[in-house]
């Protein structure tokens, strides 16, 4: 019994063994671990391969489609310049300027761009030969690895046109390339690049023309060459950045639309155009016949919905930034732009305090386009014409939005010029929008800035409502409100405009009607005549008593005043006893009285 138990448990314990597939223990497994590292080894270098690969290529599309718009926009120089020299030699001297700065800051993408512009720039005979000849002098003169390859890339590009236009240049600078090989100590991706140049120059550039069949656009009589030095001054005229304001506007816009059309050759393309469309009108014609009737929905439901995204796109962003990009994929139907500016003022207004994230929004969008700029500018002038619709805290944020997009630029001044400051122009609501208004420019932009901005000349048309001169009471109104408001320094010209106003004219003084009657010492006088002769009275004493002189008063005049006075107040006759001259009463009644015997 005692064999038999230990065969069985010899034979459990051969079967119990591990098979040959099955995986063995950590412990003794260390040459497949090994195995598994170098597989993955290799598999993360094959991938890195494939990596760079990629990145090679990409770098590839993107030189070759840089090359191509060089190429186009080389031609379309190149087709200008035959209408407008200075253009073209403008255009020479900034690239030839450009290509200077980037040599001394040893710039290396700045020279290849500036370089590669010029080589086709001479290949369109824009430029003339001799300028790349010495940009390549001066880059083969002290040779760097950075040097020579951009020299190698400018005469890749103008080497067939330097070797027809000038054979001995370009022998001489194949000649120094030649020593450079040989003799400077290069990088060998550099000797490469040289060694490529010369297999290209013996190839006769079939892979790199000068100019290509579809680019030939100048006829040869018509091209005009021009020639920059690359150690002398250089006017690149940098005021033709800064944007002045031209008088004449509009004379020189109609002269440039002619020029450009000339160019372009828009009168022929019309005319094909032309033709096209009569030949298609009858189609066309055909077709408006077939489509079926359009059903107009005026209910407003599209509207509604529009207006309802929207909404919930503004209160569902947490910065502008967002909610501006969100916005701007929102589709908005033909003739329905008005309704995002208009969405946008709204969702403001109702806030309980302005919040500058609305004001941030509006400038983004009016910064975008010129479009949501006019958009902005015609709100204002709507919400001006109906802000008394409006409580004092919508209002109120209505006019601080407004005053952040006039201050940061986003809408023009011009705006302002709906704004009527008089007292039947403006109401109640009106004129508070516009003390939030001027109040928030202020604060945003500084009285000294804000007072000046004001004053500009160009936009002083603009503001003719806000400070009227017309009528010396709209100038008054304009004054008062503006010092009431805290902001009475804009109104020193409207002040001083009104001290040096001129004076209107007194009156002249009526003339004395001869049909007066005397009855005994009694002194009647017209009722017609009772307000002018008042007037006259009273502009000559104040004449008087403002130039400190003596007025005398004649007896017959006094006396005349006097009954008309009684006439037109009669509570003042008891005090003047309603007199009559009587030759009875004494001569100091008389005196006292101004009147002498007659």
């Amino acid at each position: 019994m005692e064999v038999e138990t230990s065969t069985v448990s010899a034979s459990a314990l051969r079967d119990t063994s591990p098979p040959r597939n099955a995986p063995s223990s950590p412990r003794n497994d260390r040459g497949g671990r090994s195995a598994l590292k170098q597989e993955s080894a290799s598999r993360g270098k094959n991938s890195g391969i494939v990596k760079v690969r990629t990145e090679e290529e990409k770098q590839a599309a993107a030189k070759a489609e840089y090359e191509k718009l060089l190429t186009m926009r080389s031609a379309m120089a190149a087709i200008v310049n035959t209408k407008l020299p200075q253009v073209g030699e403008l255009l020479l001297k900034r690239l030839v300027m450009q290509f200077r700065k980037g040599f001394k800051r040893n710039d290396k993408v700045v020279c290849l761009s500036a370089t590669t512009f010029i080589a086709h720039l001479c290949n369109q005979q824009v430029a003339n030969e001799i300028v790349a000849a010495k940009m390549l002098v001066l880059l083969l003169n002290k040779p760097t690895d950075d040097s020579v390859e951009i020299a190698v890339g400018l005469t890749r590009e103008v080497g067939q046109h330097l070797e027809e236009m000038n054979s001995k240049v370009a022998l001489a600078v194949f000649d120094q390339f030649r020593n450079i090989l040989h003799e400077a100590d290069i990088d060998k991706r550099v000797q490469y690049m040289i060694e490529v140049l010369f297999q290209v120059r013996k190839d006769k550039y079939k892979d790199n023309p000068a100019i290509k069949e579809e680019l030939d656009l100048v006829e040869e009589e018509d091209q005009i060459t021009h020639t920059v030095d690359l150690v002398g001054e250089i006017d690149v005229q940098d005021g033709l950045n800064i944007f002045k304001f031209d008088p004449e506007w509009e004379e020189h816009e109609e002269a440039y639309k002619a020029l450009k059309a000339e160019i372009l050759g828009e009168g022929s393309d019309d005319e094909e155009d032309d033709d096209e469309e009569s030949d298609d009108s009858e189609d066309d014609a055909e077709k408006q016949g077939e489509k079926a009737l359009e059903i107009k929905d005026q209910s407003n439901t599209d509207l509604v919905n529009l207006r309802r995204v929207i909404y919930l796109t503004i209160m569902s962003s947490i910065d502008p930034e967002e909610c501006c990009h969100k916005l701007m994929k929102i589709n908005l139907p033909a003739g329905q732009e008005p309704e995002l500016p208009s969405m946008i003022i709204e969702c403001c207004s109702q806030e309980k305090t302005y919040s500058k994230f609305y004001g941030l929004i509006g400038e983004r969008f009016a910064k975008i386009n010129r479009l949501w700029t006019e958009q902005f500018e015609q709100s204002f002038a709507k919400y001006y014409d109906t802000i008394h619709r409006y409580e004092t805290n919508r209002l109120r944020n209505i006019a601080r939005f407004f005053g952040h997009l006039i201050s940061s630029d986003a809408i023009g001044w011009h705006a302002l010029s709906v704004v009527h400051l008089n007292e039947e122009e403006t109401t109640s609501s009106s004129r508070i929008f516009i003390k939030i208004l001027f109040q928030d420019l202020s604060e945003a932009m500084g009285m000294d800035k804000l007072t000046a901005r004001l004053r500009d000349d160009i936009l002083r048309p603009y503001f003719d409502g806000l400070f009227p001169l017309d009528n010396p009471r709209n100038t008054r109104f304009s004054i008062n409100y503006f010092t009431s408001i805290g902001m009475g320094r804009v109104t020193e010209e409207m002040r001083e405009y009104l001290q040096n106003m001129p004076k209107p004219a007194l009156p002249a003084p009526a003339a004395v009607d001869d049909s007066r009657s005397y009855s005994g010492s009694s002194v009647s006088i017209a009722p017609s005549k009772k307000q002018s002769w008042r007037q006259s009275f009273g502009d000559a004493s104040g004449q008087a008593r403002a130039s400190g002189e003596q007025f005398e008063v004649s007896a017959e005049t006094r006396r005349t005043k006097k009954y008309i006075i009684c006439q037109l107040c009669p509570s003042s006759a008891p005090r003047l006893k309603h007199f009559q001259v009587s030759s009875k009463k004494s001569r100091k009644k008389r005196q006292l009285l101004g009147i002498t015997p007659s």
